[in-house]
């Protein structure tokens, strides 16, 4: 998937949807860290992107509830 189009997926979460995102996001990371650790596959470009876009969903996340507590 392409970054435009996941961040426009990501944006028309709601908070609830995307912390459920955030969670499944940190166990697909664990995950992928146990894999590289046991040597099973190159996962090295795997755990960078799962990271980044953790790092967009906790980014919404915040700008969505700065926006809730200004309206």
């Amino acid at each position: 998937m392409k970054r435009k189009e996941q961040l426009d997926q990501l944006r028309e979460m709601e908070i609830s949807e995307l912390r459920e995102q955030a969670d499944a996001l940190k166990e697909s990371l664990f995950r992928l860290k146990f894999r590289k650790t046991l040597g099973v596959g190159e996962t090295v470009a795997d755990i960078r992107r799962e990271k980044r876009t953790l790092a967009r969903v906790y980014t919404l996340i915040t700008e969505k509830e700065a926006a809730a507590k200004q309206a």
